[in-house]
């Protein structure tokens, strides 16, 4: 008992050690970061606005005066302090003509009511498609590693393929995809890439609102106003030209002229026996104009440059944009602040920054990458992912911050989604030292793995993480948690409310510093390379890099 004992005082004392080597961060420096950038001189912070040139200068001059290095864009030999993010902007002029023919009478359909299409990103300036075929191909996945495969060959080319939302498995709760965890085959940007993959034509994805996980509004408001996306050498082999969602009830009566029954052949697509069924005498025609045009704005990006394998990166990530200036609240105000989303994320960048910056200088480089349009679809880390200034084979993994609580600390921390990797596992060990533990995402089957910045490196098989700030403060519990999220939900969250309040005291999001500071510092003073579970999606592409990590 007494060694039991003995031992447990020491692993006390080693904890205690190594939290006191992490450095503190100051919470002032923190306020008056969040403050200004969430000030209406930033305008909501919008990409290529007014707002957007406000935020590099303070950033970049934050950055700088933090001690940080430039990490950015190469010019003449040398690093500058942004990478040039060039987005290609797409939008419908005026009202689609969209037309379903069934049985061989035509009916038009509205544009927002029964379906909701997306401007193309594939490159079209116009779309003219007649009469194409329409086929069913299940939940659209092609998982080899699942030995999962819902198109078994059929030839799309020319076809507007018809698929379900979510995972085969979210009904029944177990199978080959996590059970009711969503995993990427089920979000709705992997099936439109995998259509295009396929060489569909075009894809719709029937909305059903427990798995989509919002309502039918969300999918309106979301699909059918301009569309970003990176600018990308050859757009249609990630993009079908036809994109967009129709109603359940749509699919059903669609289904029923086909003569087919819509939940059998649901229950049938999710086994690997399914086999893509044609809509006999059904087809889709869509005609419309369509406004193309590139913008430029910028990742911000400094660095720390390691002292022994320099070539070698850990990254920390937050995005700097918010929604800039927009459609009055109740009291006349336009300007979406985005104070905790996300100008304490960048404010934590900063403040990481100056970490690492002041601090040993670590053995591997680390990089402080603030990334931009994340509102508009994870377009700036998508950028930086596609076009790395640092090889993602060697960049060891990213700690992503989004929305970190401002207010008091917690017993608890988090991360989007339920992946399974060696740096939740870092994150994990790390917290004891500060008396927290992992709370799991309470709600995995909503994809939110799949909408923060870091999963733009998860896809490419970088090991990344989106950190969540806890709810079960150390003031006041869960209750007192739960009870600030739900207040910042409904009154502030994407809403001109999301600004700075004087009554934030920012210990909480000072310690959770701490915290991703601890597994940041081990990372770049090791020579550790964390990797996936075995059985996650992105394991293989990150294996398949191996023989460049040495």
């Amino acid at each position: 008992m007494k060694r039991l004992l003995l031992s447990a005082l020491v692993m006390a004392a080693c904890a205690a050690a190594q939290a006191a080597d992490t450095p503190s961060f100051s919470t002032e420096r923190l306020s008056a970061e969040v403050k200004t950038l969430s000030s209406d001189a930033f305008e909501g912070r919008g990409p290529a606005t007014p707002g957007e040139e406000k935020t590099i200068d303070y950033v970049v001059a934050q950055m700088q005066a933090a001690g940080l290095q430039p990490g950015g864009d190469l010019k003449d030999g040398k690093r500058g302090w942004t990478q040039a993010v060039p987005l290609q902007r797409s939008q419908i002029v005026g009202t689609p003509v969209l037309k379903l023919s069934l049985g061989g009478k035509q009916e038009t359909l509205t544009q927002g009511e029964q379906i909701a299409v997306r401007a193309p990103m594939d490159g079209s300036t116009a779309v003219a498609i007649e009469n194409a075929p329409l086929v069913f191909v299940g939940y659209g996945v092609k998982a080899p590693e699942r030995q999962w495969d819902d198109f078994k060959g059929v030839d799309l080319h020319g076809k507007i393929a018809v698929v379900l939302v979510n995972d085969p498995d979210f009904e029944t709760g177990h199978g080959d995809f996590g059970g009711k965890a969503m995993t990427y085959y089920g979000r709705w940007t992997y099936k439109y890439e995998e259509a295009a993959r396929q060489g569909a034509l075009g894809l719709l994805i029937v909305h059903e609102t427990a798995p989509a996980s919002y309502g039918w509004a969300t999918v309106k408001n979301s699909n059918t106003n301009a569309m970003f996306d990176i600018v990308r050498d050859q757009p249609a082999t990630v993009h079908p030209q036809l994109e967009g969602w129709i109603q359940r009830d749509l699919a059903v009566r669609m289904f029923k002229q086909a003569g087919l029954d819509f939940d059998a052949l649901k229950k049938q697509a999710q086994t690997r026996a399914f086999k893509p069924v044609a809509l006999k005498g059904e087809s889709l025609s869509a005609n419309f104009k369509v406004d193309s045009q590139v913008i430029t704005s910028h990742n911000i990006v400094g660095r720390v440059e390691g002292s022994k394998r320099p070539d070698e990166t850990v990254i920390y990530s937050a995005h700097w944009d918010h929604l800039g200036v927009g459609a009055p609240d109740a009291k006349g105000d336009r300007i979406y602040n985005g104070a905790v989303d996300n100008a304490t994320g960048t404010a934590a960048l900063i403040e990481m920054g100056r970490a690492f910056a002041q601090g040993p200088k670590p053995e591997r480089s680390v990089v402080f990458l603030n990334v931009t349009a994340e509102e508009k679809g994870l377009l700036g880390s998508e950028y930086y992912a596609a076009n790395p200034l640092y090889p993602l084979a060697t960049t060891v993994g990213v700690l992503n911050m989004d929305a970190l609580d401002p207010h008091g600390p917690a017993r608890n921390f988090t991360i989007s989604g339920s992946a399974k990797l060696g740096l939740l596992d870092d994150l994990v060990a790390a917290a004891k030292q500060y008396g927290m533990s992992y709370t799991a995402d309470p709600k995995p089957e909503a994809g939110y793995f799949f909408r923060s910045d870091h999963f733009s490196f998860a896809k490419r098989g970088v090991p990344a993480v989106s950190f969540g700030s806890g709810n079960d403060w150390v003031d006041g519990g869960i209750k007192a948690g739960k009870a600030a999220e739900d207040d910042y939900t409904a009154k502030r969250y994407h809403q001109p409310g999301d600004e700075w309040q004087a009554s934030w005291t920012f210990t909480g999001m000072a310690r959770d510093l701490q915290l991703l500071y601890a597994v940041g510092n081990q990372l770049a003073n090791s020579e550790q390379w964390p990797d996936w579970s075995k059985d996650s999606e992105f394991r293989a592409t990150r294996d398949a890099s191996a023989a460049e990590r040495k």
